[in-house]
């Protein structure tokens, strides 16, 4: 073993697929942290850091628990029956269920972010609330989901369990530490809100169309997401700079009224 990777270690290709998995398993990560971050914000504050520390854990350990059933992930690609012209594996049906969920849990805070007001309807019962259990329930769901992708990807990138170890864990653990910033951002911006949400929705239609063998590639779908992020970053900077300007207009009617307030 210590040989193993002692020789892995002085292999300059085991280095480039360890930075290149590495990079691969981080923006992976970035949908499963969304998901995390929008949920937890709608628990109590005093339980959203812990309910984004157990998700992201559970997260670590689904995938190295995958990657010691390496030859049973492969296994998951297997035709299993085929419908539509197109051979359904495992690995189809849960990107399908998935991607469903996510559909379904983007609409619902879209809708109950565009209209808070909104009586009993299809996505909830009247009343209900999220609990702890819940969110970890929902979190867990998707960590599942997100955990097979992310080491499948690994499997077709590299055949070293050692690389694909360590590369997981550096993934998480950057996962971890941008968890409580990025929720922070999300929370105090509303409209980053919609756009991530508008994130997951189109994330979870691309795993969809995966689960039904139509190739998406990774590139274009965060491409549009950064390019989409630039666009309200800006917008976010516009509306500071007028907020800025339109300070001191304020400030002067305030001196204004002041000596009139006074003289009454």
């Amino acid at each position: 073993m210590v040989n193993d990777l002692l020789t892995l270690a002085s292999d300059p290709t085991a280095w480039a697929a360890l930075v290149t998995l590495i990079v691969m398993e981080v923006v992976l990560g970035i949908d499963n942290l969304i998901f995390i971050s929008i949920l937890t914000n709608k628990l109590p504050q005093e339980q959203q850091a812990r309910a984004r520390r157990i998700g992201i854990g559970l997260a670590l350990i689904l995938r190295l628990g995958l990657l010691g059933t390496i030859a049973f992930i492969v296994q998951l690609t297997n035709p299993l029956f085929t419908a539509f012209g197109h051979a359904f594996s495992w690995r189809d049906l849960i990107l399908i269920g998935g991607g469903l969920f996510l559909v379904w849990k983007s609409t619902k805070e879209i809708h109950h972010n565009v209209d808070p007001d909104h009586g009993d309807d299809l996505f909830e019962g009247h009343g209900a609330r999220l609990s702890f259990a819940s969110a970890i329930f929902q979190i867990l769901l998707l960590d599942l989901v997100f955990s097979l992708d992310s080491i499948i990807t690994a499997v077709g990138m590299t055949d070293d369990v050692p690389i694909m170890v360590i590369a997981v864990v550096v993934a998480v653990t950057v996962m971890l530490v941008a968890a409580d910033p990025l929720a922070r951002f999300i929370h105090n911006n509303p409209t980053v809100v919609m756009l991530a949400l508008g994130f997951l929705l189109m994330i979870g239609m691309t795993l969809i169309a995966e689960g039904f063998g139509a190739h998406v590639p990774k590139g274009y779908i965060y491409a549009a997401m950064a390019f989409s992020a630039l666009i309200e970053g800006l917008n976010m900077l516009s509306r500071r700079a007028r907020r800025k300007q339109a300070k001191p207009g304020v400030e002067a009617q305030a001196e204004q009224a002041a000596p009139a307030s006074e003289q009454a």
